[in-house]
Order: structure tokens, then sequence, then C-alpha cells
């Protein structure tokens, strides 16, 4: 049994929150994007903060180092863009697999660093997980309307992608890969296959997978049209550690949707939302207490075994959320995992 694992028997574990929040915080330039490598890149490559790994990974480590401050055991990559098809955007393609090993040694360093500066007040381990998100690309939904079969990229070039984004990550030594804010789950199908068929070739370096979709409006369903059952049915073949929803709904709205996953899912349960909706400046306004408040209500109910924060959430709410549900008993799954 995996450490990690063993963890989440014992007590609700925290997830860190929102990457790009406390990026627009440090009021970034297109030069500060650049750096030096990029001076001359042909296209703006402000806004790819993903990017930013390699031209300041010293802001990136600084982010993790405050969510683990804040009680995070465990801390996301910089990587929720890093595939060959959402690098396209800036032409940046050919960085992917660079991408993704920037952004996990920024993560391991923020923990050795917080691990060197903290080696008595917090005895617990820290997690790296390996962020895979959703790509700018659906298998399911055609881009244009007027031809609803058309598809802007196929299911190989998916699979290939994603392979190349969680070769960087696990060569770095990632502890589990978290495949999130699923809004089409015939992408997160290709995720999932990449993984195994990675692992296959690469058994010594086998890692858990975590999954975590998107209910995108009040009926329940992801924005290719599945209800949560059906998503939970459609990648449970792949034996994640665990299942999950993030992003889109603000707390409130997504209790009913958790509630659920608890009651149906055989592996752990995560929760994320974000830190209400943005208002008209594209701010979230939801208080740290606020959403604390949500997530510890589901943790006294017994739905979850890990929590964090999407969209607008900041240390602040990751350490209201780690009080909220500290000494709470985590949700107890219904089938023994089979190592």
């Amino acid at each position: 049994m995996s450490e990690l694992r063993s963890l989440l028997n014992k007590r609700i574990l925290i997830l860190d929150g929102a990457m790009g929040t406390m990026i627009q915080k440090h009021k970034l330039k297109e030069e500060d994007y650049r750096g030096e490598r990029f001076k001359d890149w042909h296209k703006d490559v402000k806004g790819n903060n993903d990017l930013l790994s390699i031209t300041r990974p010293e802001i990136i480590c600084s982010i993790h180092k405050q969510y683990l401050e804040a009680g995070a055991d465990i801390i996301e990559t910089n990587t929720f863009n890093s595939t060959s098809i959402s690098q396209a955007d800036y032409d940046m393609q050919e960085l992917a697999y660079e991408l993704n090993v920037a952004a996990a040694k920024c993560a391991r360093e923020a923990i050795d660093e917080y691990l060197t500066e903290h080696p008595s007040s917090d005895p617990n381990p820290k997690f790296v997980a390996g962020a895979i998100g959703p790509l700018n690309k659906t298998l399911s939904l055609s881009p244009d309307v007027n031809n609803p079969g058309y598809r802007a990229v196929t299911f190989d070039e998916v699979v290939d992608a994603y392979y190349e984004q969680i070769s960087g990550l696990v060569d770095v030594g990632i502890d589990v890969l978290l495949i999130e804010t699923i809004f089409d789950t015939l992408n997160a199908k290709a995720a999932t296959f990449a993984v195994k068929k990675y692992f296959r070739e690469h058994p010594e370096n086998e890692k858990e997978i975590m999954v975590s979709g998107t209910i995108t409006d009040a009926s329940g369903r992801t924005l290719s049209g599945q209800t949560l059952e059906a998503f939970y049915i459609s990648i449970a073949h792949a034996n994640p550690l665990s299942v999950g929803v993030n992003c889109a709904l603000v707390a409130k709205e997504m209790r009913a949707h958790v509630q659920e996953l608890s009651q149906i899912a055989n592996c752990y349960v995560s929760a994320y939302p974000n830190a209400g909706l943005p208002n008209a400046m594209g701010e979230y306004d939801e208080a740290p207490e606020m959403t604390a408040g949500f997530l510890g209500e589901w943790a006294q109910h017994g739905f979850v075994n890990i929590v964090g924060g999407c969209c607008g959430t900041t240390p602040d709410h990751i350490r209201e959320v780690a009080k909220a549900v500290k000494g709470l008993k985590p949700r107890e799954i219904f089938l023994e995992h089979k190592d």
C-alpha cells in the first residue's frame, strides 16, 4: 500500500488552491513571461502561466510553498496546459516535455525547502500531483456549428500529447497523476489510456491516478452531456485512487454532486470548488471562511477524503479549509483496494 493511500485511510488530506489566481497577484508583464530565453519569441506569451516554470521558477516555487505553509498535503504542478496541443496556441508545442520537467522540479524543490524550514512543526509527508488539464480541444464536440461531425483533433493525437506530458512529470518523480477539470470524458479516457500505456512500458515508474470532473450547470452534467454517475462509470475502469469534482460550480451548488459521488464511488472522493463565481471584473469574492464552511460540512457528513480549492482560492482559503476538516473522519470507501 502506498504512503498516500495509507494516509487517506487515516484522515482527510488537503489539496492546494489555485495557481492562476496566485500568479495574477504578481501582475506580470509580457517581458516577465518571456525572460531572457524567449525575449525575441515571435508570438505574445503573456498568459502562458505554464511557461513561468521555465522563465520565473522562483514565483512558482514561492506559490507552492505558500500552499504548503497553509496546510496543503498535496501540491499540483504548474502544468494545466503543458501539452503540445495546448501550447500550440503560443507555437511552443516543442517545449511540452521541458515544461513538465521544469514544473515538477519546482514542486519538488518547494517541498524540500518547506521541510527543511519546518523540520519539526509539520511532521506530515507532502506529495506532488502531476496536473493534467482537459486540453483546449475536445474529442466529443465539434468546434464548427455547421459541421457537427468535425473534430479538431484525433484520439491518437490526444493520447500522444498526454503521453509526452506524463513522461516529463514522471521523469522528475511526482507522486500521483491528477487528471482534472474534465468536461469531456473522451479526453479523459485518452488521458487514462496514455497513463496506462506509459506504465505498461515503464512499470518501474508506475504511479496512481486521481480523476476530477467538472459539472457545468445545475442539471448535473458535464459539458459533453454526461451525468455524474455516467462520468464515474466511464472512468472507473482506470481504477483511480480518487474521483471527484472541481471548478465550474460554486461549493453551494456542488454539494449534491459530491454527496452523490460519495454514494457510488468505490474509491476515495475529492472535491475542490471555486471561491464562488467571478464578479464583473473576473475576480472571486467568496471569503475563505465561507468556502471552508461548505467543505467542512461535507466532511462532517462523510462525503470526502480529499478537499482543496480551484479558481479564485488562495492560501488563506486552504488554511481555513484545513482547519475546518481537521480531526474529522475521512469517508469510508465501499471496496478495499486490491494491490
